[in-house]
C-alpha cells in the first residue's frame, strides 16, 4: 500500500500481503514481524500457524487467512488495536527458493503527541485530550497519569463507565474534575484545580 493503514484504537485492521499466483502449502513459510523490533507477530509454517513462538500479546489478536493461502493471499487482521501496535511491519513470504516481503504501516487514530501547558500556581489548568472519531462507553478506560522519571502517578482513572477515586493518587483525588457527559464527542480533557 502506499500509505500507512489508519484505524481507530480497540478496532480491527487488515494487513495486506499477497502474490499474483495459486500457491501450493508445502514448503511455504509466511512471517508477519514488527519491522522495527523484529517482534514476530505470526507464523505460518509446515501447514499450520506456529502459536508457540508468536510474542505472547499477539496470541489472540492476529488472525491469519488460511483458507486464503492457495490464493496467494497472506493477510493479517490484527484486532483490538493498542497505541503499541503503531509502526511498521513486514510480511516475509519464503517459498521454496524463493523470497519475497512486503512492508506495512499502520497508524493508530485516537493516539495523540505531548506538549506543554503553562498555568501560574495557583490557577485551575484544563488538560486537553481528544480524537477525531464518536466513541461509546463500552469497554472504554481512559487514564490520566503523571509520569515521573521512576514513576507513574494515576491522577484519574474512568472505567466501567465511571470515574474510580479510589485509583487515583490521593494528592490529585479531590482536584480532578472530568467531563464524562462530553465521552461520546471524542473529549477526554481533565481539569486540575489549585
Amino acid at each position: 500500500p502506499s500509505g500507512p493503514l489508519v484505524a481507530p484504537l480497540g478496532s480491527s485492521v487488515v494487513l495486506p500481503c499477497s502474490v499474483d499466483q495459486l500457491l501450493s502449502v508445502e514448503d511455504l513459510e509466511v512471517e508477519w514481524r514488527r519491522t522495527d523490533s523484529d517482534i514476530l507477530v505470526h507464523l505460518f509454517q509446515d501447514g499450520e500457524t506456529q502459536t508457540g513462538v508468536q510474542q505472547e500479546d499477539f496470541q489472540d489478536r492476529a488472525h491469519f487467512f488460511t483458507e486464503e493461502i492457495q490464493r496467494g493471499n497472506f493477510s493479517l487482521r490484527l484486532d483490538n488495536l493498542t497505541a503499541e501496535d503503531e509502526g511498521q511491519y513486514t510480511c516475509t513470504v519464503h517459498i521454496q527458493d524463493k523470497t519475497g516481503e512486503t512492508e506495512v504501516e499502520i497508524k493508530v487514530d485516537g493516539v495523540g503527541s505531548s506538549r506543554s501547558i503553562s498555568a501560574s500556581v495557583g490557577e485551575d489548568v484544563t488538560l486537553s485530550c481528544s480524537v477525531d472519531s464518536h466513541i461509546t462507553h463500552e469497554d472504554l478506560e481512559v487514564s490520566w497519569m503523571k509520569t515521573d522519571e521512576d514513576e507513574d502517578i494515576v491522577v484519574l482513572l474512568y472505567q466501567n463507565n465511571e470515574v474510580s477515586p479510589e485509583a487515583s493518587d490521593e494528592r490529585y483525588r479531590d482536584r480532578v474534575e472530568f467531563f464524562t457527559d462530553e465521552i461520546p464527542k471524542g473529549n477526554f480533557s481533565l481539569r486540575l484545580k489549585s
